[in-house]
């Protein structure tokens, strides 16, 4: 389901609609400006709903007073079995009551100034915003130990009351006639609400009996507040306590005054607007109106109609054990502990009857029996002439067959007290006998943690209850705050615009954690066994156990220097000192050493680099003088080149020349032969006829 766009009604003006809801938030009395007619109409349907709610928690106001009359262990005349028997009241729930009282109205309304806590919503970068929370947390803790004469007193009645029935209110308003803020206790028999409904917050209606006398509604009436109307004389209820003949005539005999925060459709719109009517019970008589709601508490739907109103809640809900039956109105030690706290009534009250019976004794006399003087009955002291002999007397008389009280009734009786114990959680461990000294203190926090199941979780609904209560408060701290007299008192600057409900939240200073101060001081005894590991800011150690102890203004016991800067500084220790002693001399010693072998190494390195650098200037000359060497070496190679390349130039000439000669010389013998064969031939020829003439 989307939600249509909504304005608030500050940004629409002139529309007949709101300004009627202006006017009537601004109204003192609305009913002044009714007719009869339409008063009459509102007088029947608040009474209507009235009765019809009551009607609804018939039962439970019943149970409730049963729970009520027990606790308050209520004597009344028996007849049974005979008129003046036994009639002992065992205080089982009242035991229970006052345990859990014991516990929680210490933890929760502590001894010291601080009562509430205010927490930052969101980041605070400057710490602007945590310095705020802590004048919102001064200054509503001054308010309620301070300007509420009688918040501490009833709180204390209702952490009394509260396990009994299970159910108990407050209502937080500002009261116009004083000034200021009230909270105030309502007692669960004079809130009726529809025993169906889921909470108050969605409750229809609300109706508060106030009882007041014909002076106090005189007194409203003069100064405006209530219509002039006559109401007769006061009406006796049944659940009144029954007066003397012709005192309901006495001036100061109450009025049942009924102030119902209800929801009607008075402009005729469709929509039920939320309004306080107040009326005088037996007649219906209209004494007041007013409107449960603000301008802030209005939105407009994009048509710029009355969307919806946020009434203003005025009552807050304490409960101790939701109902089962998931109703309204919750239940206390009442139905746990009732049936057994009766059943060892009825115990008790047998026992003692039955000793009673044993005692006085009782039989028959035989005729025979003749006493000289005196009556049968025997005073204290006394004894009696017979005319007859011991053995005669005794068979004249038969004594009933009486017994003792029953051991099996006894033992019973025991179970049960054990049982009602165990459920209400009174252990000796809570009522001041606590484990051995040498206990660790988990252990004694692990077996108070298993007692206290039953407590610790109401005790964290009144948390809750009580964080609703500081919250109504700080709303109307923004609307009606006076910052003068507070600034007079504490010296404190703090005004209503400070409580702003989107950066703040409030809620007990009280640990929902912790609920006995038993319990507050095992967890600061666990900080102190987790001290000594170094890791934990000892101030603040410090800090919780005095405050979980509840010293007195805890915060001057530290020693100015603290006080001044938040840190510790130990006494100095003399073994503590003599191992700084030694540590430091220790430290000197390795530091010595570490010196020393510093410097050797730092020698070893110089030597390092000396012979590295002749190393390096050792090949560095190396090199230079082999490359010299290579210069020369090249330059005679190119020297011997150059010889080389002449003499073999020189060769070469001279391998020519002889070549050349040789030729020369062949072509000369070649000449020669060939002159010589050509010499040859001719002579051959001369000599050839010898030969032939020879052969």
């Amino acid at each position: 389901m989307v939600d249509q766009p909504r304005l608030a009604i500050s940004d629409t003006d002139g529309d007949a609609e709101l300004d009627s809801l202006r006017a009537k938030i601004e109204a003192k009395n609305i009913a002044d400006t009714l007719k009869e007619e339409e008063l009459t109409k509102i007088s029947e349907q608040v009474l209507s709903g009235f009765n019809y709610d009551l009607e609804s928690r018939k039962e439970w106001d019943k149970a409730a007073k049963n729970w009520t009359k027990l606790a308050l262990q209520v004597q009344e005349q028996k007849t049974y079995p005979w008129v003046g028997a036994s009639n002992v009241k065992y205080p089982l729930l009242s035991t229970a009551a006052m345990q859990f009282n014991a516990r929680a109205y210490p933890s929760l309304v502590p001894s010291g100034n601080k009562l509430v806590k205010a927490t930052v919503i969101g980041k605070d970068k400057t710490g602007e915003k945590l310095a705020k929370a802590e004048r919102i947390s001064t200054y509503m803790s001054y308010q309620f130990k301070a300007e509420m004469d009688s918040w501490e007193e009833d709180m204390d009645k209702l952490l009394i009351m509260l396990p009994i029935v299970g159910t108990i209110f407050k209502k937080t308003y500002w009261d116009t006639a004083k000034e200021r803020i009230c909270s105030d206790l309502v007692l669960p028999q004079n809130l009726v609400v529809n025993y169906w409904a889921t909470c108050l917050d969605e409750a229809e209606r609300i109706s508060e009996i106030i009882h007041m006398t014909k002076r106090q509604v005189k007194s409203r009436q003069l100064a405006g507040a209530f219509r002039e109307v006559e109401l007769g004389d006061p009406h006796i209820y049944d659940d009144d306590i029954k007066p003397q003949v012709g005192a309901h005539n006495d001036e100061t005999f109450p009025y049942h005054i009924i102030e119902q925060h209800c929801y009607y459709d008075m402009d005729g719109d469709g929509y039920s607007e939320p309004y306080i009517v107040t009326f005088e019970r037996s007649t219906g008589e209209i004494l007041r109106i007013t409107a449960r709601f603000d301008a802030e508490g209005m939105t407009l739907n994009a048509e710029g109609k009355v969307a919806e109103i946020e009434p203003i809640h005025h009552y807050t809900k304490f409960s101790f054990i939701p109902n089962a039956d998931g109703s309204f109105y919750d239940l206390g030690f009442g139905i746990l502990l009732g049936p057994i706290n009766e059943a060892v009534n009825t115990l008790i009250n047998q026992l003692i009857d039955s000793g009673h019976l044993n005692n006085i004794q009782g039989g028959f006399l035989g005729k025979g029996l003749k006493l000289k003087m005196g009556e049968q009955n025997f005073k204290l002291g006394e004894w009696k002439t017979v005319n007859s002999t011991a053995d005669d007397l005794r068979k004249q008389i038969l004594p009933l067959p009486t017994k003792e009280p029953s051991n099996v009734l006894f033992q019973l009786m025991g179970t049960l007290v054990t049982s009602g114990k165990e459920l209400a959680s009174v252990a000796e461990i809570f009522v001041g006998k606590m484990p051995g000294q040498n206990t660790p203190a988990t252990t004694t926090m692990a077996t108070i943690e298993q007692g206290m199941k039953v407590f610790t979780a109401g005790y964290k609904r009144i948390y809750r209850s009580l964080t609703s209560e500081f919250e109504k408060v700080f709303e109307l701290n923004h609307t009606y705050m006076n910052p003068h007299e507070y600034i007079a008192v504490l010296d404190e600057e703090i005004g209503p615009d400070d409580f702003d409900e989107e950066s703040y939240d409030v809620c007990p200073q009280a640990d929902p954690n912790a609920m006995s101060q038993t319990e507050k001081l095992m967890k600061a005894q666990g900080l102190l066994e987790l001290l000594p590991l170094g890791v934990l800011d000892p101030v603040q150690v410090i800090s919780r156990v005095l405050e979980a102890q509840e010293q007195p203004n805890w915060e001057q016991l530290f020693n100015q220097q603290i006080q001044q800067t938040g840190q510790f500084q130990p006494p100095p220790d003399p073994k503590l000192q003599e191992m700084q002693m030694k540590g430091q001399m220790e430290q000197q010693k390795v530091a010595m050493q570490s010196e020393a072998q510093q410097r050797k190494m730092a020698l070893e390195e110089r030597s390092q680099q000396v012979q590295m650098a002749m190393k390096a200037q050792e090949h560095q000359m190396n090199m230079q003088a082999a490359a010299e060497k290579a210069q020369l070496d090249g330059a005679i190679a190119v020297h011997k080149q150059k010889i080389f390349s002449v003499e073999a130039q020189n060769k070469m000439n001279i391998e020519r020349a002889t070549g050349e000669q040789k030729v020369q010389q062949m072509k000369k013998e070649g000449a020669i032969k060939s002159q010589q064969r050509a010499n040859s031939k001719t002579g051959s020829t001369a000599r050839s006829p010898k030969k032939s003439s020879a052969r």
